[in-house]
């Protein structure tokens, strides 16, 4: 079916966004594609059409559960067969879902970076009619990225497992170093980049600098009409400022990843139907989510890269109207800032510590095999071993980013069941076990597909039809399990812990010095750029962002806070640049008085200079000293 048709079909749209034509096609012409498009510029649909075009299935790369969970419930409810594959699973859940990707019924399988270099996958991925491979999220394979996962490394093995299977990568943020090296990362075949200039025009960037910031806040969401999202740092933060804008008569909610997973459906679903105005947040939330109505989003704090800001900003305004991405600043903020990135990198001896804390936690000898996952409950952990939850947290991130351990986001799994013999050897257990007949009768009356697959159940539910108490009803599967008639899973909301190497030794574990350095000032250049941006005061928001990601073309955007300033002013940004720079060639010898400023810098008029001299001083860039002459401030 020609692409125009499938969008039609599925997705009810008669036209494309811009540049998802030209990605589609390039795909559909067998050619490896990288394409960079911003946040909410539709990069699904550039691979999903393609891949339902032509026979087979597609494979799709991504680090997120939750992700991957929505975007397979997503096309089925589309009616296009879609299946995941991820460390959440058991092993018999993953062999079962393979060998139905095998048969051809199954369009799109869903799979986490890690599951790729099992033995398992490499075996059944052999024999799929595999038509695309899509890797999401592409700049995580780059270490130069701001969030590198070496099990994305593994897609280039998956390359040479399937060669003449083209590959289409795809992200919303990527430095023109991380694009030259995603390409050679996933072996292009030939350098193809389709990318959409990163500029939102209808996206006003704004940074206040101010003290009071839940005032400032309060003043944003009653001046800008429609919902918003609000960035914080920490969990508590999310409650106790959605309570104080509940308090002022503004509907809010809080959002983080330490809610149940009903809870955060019930949050997320009152404020995608407008019942909740304003989610309070960590950057847990939005990811996925494709509201196309948000009015405004506000960094409380500061983010600790540009990608991370840009992304969580570009949440805002999806429909192309007028929308706001606000950052709040302080200068406390700049000190908290540098302390969290400072406390991403513990020293080498207390990730060793850990490491080997988590294999006596989970009992796992030296030699243990690669792929083995444990639920993993970190405040347990840490009160086991009187640790604090923030260093173990980013111990293990670094040993994530070393490709020692893949630690998922919390994510609920309903409970599962499955049958293990036939109904003939069911049959038989139910003659002879008469106390069980009608329970399993009832099992079999409320679930179809108990001896295909895993089938989500509900212990409830199953209490109810039997008659039992619900712990009554648990212990007759967990019963039938230790007799080997099924397997039986409970649900489980927590993150999962997954060895990617082999288990050894924790004074064996390669973490090289020179890379730690290296990887810690790359993070620190990053978090500059944050406060750069947070601090600039002269140049055009957008540009600036834009210039971080190689677009150095761009002209002004005009509704920044810092382009609105300069029309207050009357003055070009080429022209502000240049007074600028004689005022500071001008003092940097020595304090003049007003007028002396004013007469000595002929090039420009008399009203330009004393506009420019005023935004100085406004912004602590110049002041008077005590023989009341201009002189600029001690760096």
């Amino acid at each position: 079916m020609p692409a125009h048709d499938l969008l039609r079909k599925y997705w009810g749209h008669e036209h494309f966004r811009p540049l998802q034509k030209e990605i589609i096609q390039s795909v559909l012409d067998g050619k490896d594609t990288l394409a960079l498009l911003p946040t909410g510029g539709g990069k699904s649909i550039c691979f999903q059409i393609p891949a339902l075009a032509k026979e087979g299935i597609c494979i799709v790369v991504s680090p997120l559960i939750a992700l991957m969970k929505d975007q397979v419930e997503t096309l089925n409810a589309k009616g296009i067969t879609a299946v995941a594959v991820n460390s959440a699973m058991s092993k018999r859940e993953v062999d079962i879902t393979l060998s139905n990707c095998m048969h051809g019924r199954i369009k799109f399988l869903y799979v986490s970076p890690e599951r790729i270099a099992t033995e398992i996958f490499r075996v059944r991925v052999l024999r799929m009619n595999v038509n695309l491979i899509a890797v999401d999220e592409a700049h995580c394979i780059s270490q130069w990225g701001y969030d590198f996962r070496p099990s994305y490394m593994q897609i280039a093995e998956l390359r040479q497992l399937l060669p003449t299977v083209p590959v289409i990568a795809l992200t919303a943020t990527a430095t023109a170093e991380v694009v030259k090296d995603i390409q050679q990362k996933l072996e292009f075949k030939k350098e193809n980049l389709l990318q959409k200039s990163f500029e939102r025009k209808n996206l006003a960037y704004v940074v206040n600098t101010v003290e009071d910031k839940l005032t400032k806040l309060l003043r944003i969401c009653t001046n800008v009409k429609g919902t918003g999202i609000v960035y914080v740092r920490n969990r508590k933060k999310t409650q106790e400022i959605s309570d104080w804008l509940n308090q002022n008569k503004i509907t809010a909610d809080y959002y983080h990843a330490g809610l149940t997973n009903e809870q955060r459906s019930q949050k997320q679903n009152n404020w995608l139907s407008n019942k909740t105005r304003v989610m309070v947040c960590t950057n847990a939330f939005g990811m996925g989510i494709d509201k196309p109505d948000v009015r405004f989003v506000v960094h409380i704090d500061l983010p600790d890269c540009i990608e991370a800001y840009f992304q969580e900003a570009g949440r805002a305004g999806r429909d192309e109207q007028t929308a706001y991405s606000v950052l709040l600043y302080n200068t406390a903020d700049k000190i908290e800032l540098e302390h969290t990135v400072a406390a991403a990198f513990p020293p080498i001896d207390e990730i060793k510590r850990i490491y080997q804390a988590l294999a006596n936690y989970f009992q796992i000898p030296i030699g243990a095999p690669p792929g083995v996952s444990f639920d993993f409950d970190i405040n347990a952990f840490c009160k086991n071993y009187n640790l604090k939850s923030l260093t173990v947290f980013n111990c293990l991130k670094f040993l994530q980013r070393q490709g020692y351990v893949e630690l998922s986001e919390a994510l609920y799994q309903p409970s599962r069941l499955n049958f293990l013999v036939s109904r003939e050897e069911l049959y038989k257990f139910q003659v002879t076990n008469k106390s069980l007949d009608e329970f399993i009768k009832i099992l079999l009356r409320m679930y179809s597909g108990l001896f295909d697959g895993f089938v989500k159940i509900n212990e409830y539910d199953i209490a109810r039809k039997t008659n039992l108490q619900k712990e009554k009803a648990i212990d007759y599967l967990l019963y039938l399990q230790s007799s080997k008639l099924i397997s039986y899973l409970p649900q489980t909301e927590m993150p999962k812990l997954t060895y990617t190497t082999e288990r050894i030794d924790a004074k064996d574990l390669h973490l090289s010095p020179e890379n730690y350095s290296q990887l810690k000032e790359r993070a620190f250049k990053r978090m500059e750029w944050v406060i750069h941006y947070a601090e600039r005061k002269n140049l055009c928001r957008s540009r600036l962002l834009l210039s971080y990601f190689g677009e150095n073309d761009a002209d002004n955007c005009g509704q920044c806070d810092i382009c609105l300033d300069e029309k207050k002013r009357e003055l070009s940004y080429d022209e502000f640049e240049k007074i600028i720079e004689a005022i500071v060639n001008l003092l940097s010898v020595t304090p003049h008085t007003l007028n002396e400023v004013v007469n000595m810098i002929i090039e420009h008029r008399e009203e330009k200079i004393l506009k420019v001299i005023k935004w100085m001083m406004d912004n602590n860039e110049l002041h008077y000293n005590n023989e009341n002459k201009l002189e600029l401030p001690e760096k």
